[in-house]
């Protein structure tokens, strides 16, 4: 395996992984965020994870948050925004491999903290996470009122 950054929007493979881990954004949408992520390399790290014959089975995207990240207590804190395997090449090291690489980018930012989230109904995700090393912090119910 081997990990490479994303410097372009047309980096092989990273549509295709954003796409089955977010499924209800567009293309386009999809393309337009990438764009900005890259044109943002000191905010943003985004990382893919190849096979030995250069298929893109998982990818991960970071970001430097500057704001209050619920369960820390420093800032900046780097952030996973983004974590996902091909189902065909999970529990073989891959998920580990990109959240380290991460957490290499987020030390030499000059982080102290990785955090990340998951919704309530991913247990599967709060599993991943605490294999990879998170602890849970705490749990959230955001709500909202609408205001006409």
């Amino acid at each position: 395996m081997k990990i490479e950054a994303c410097e372009s929007a047309e980096h092989p493979g990273w549509l295709r992984l954003r796409q089955a881990l977010w499924p209800e954004g567009s293309r386009e949408q999809h393309v337009a965020e990438m764009r900005s992520l890259v044109a943002s390399p000191a905010r943003y790290r985004q990382l893919i994870a190849y096979s030995r014959s250069r298929e893109a089975i998982g990818f991960a995207e970071g970001s430097l948050r500057t704001d209050y990240v619920n369960g820390t207590e420093s800032s900046p804190v780097a952030f996973v925004e983004g974590l996902y395997v091909v189902p065909q090449a999970r529990r073989q090291g891959v998920a580990t491999a990109l959240v380290a690489a991460i957490a290499d980018w987020a030390r030499s930012s000059g982080c102290r903290e990785l955090a990340s989230d998951a919704v309530l109904e991913n247990s599967i995700s709060h599993v991943v996470h605490l294999a990879l090393g998170f602890e849970e912090t705490e749990r959230v119910v955001f709500f909202r009122r609408r205001l006409e």
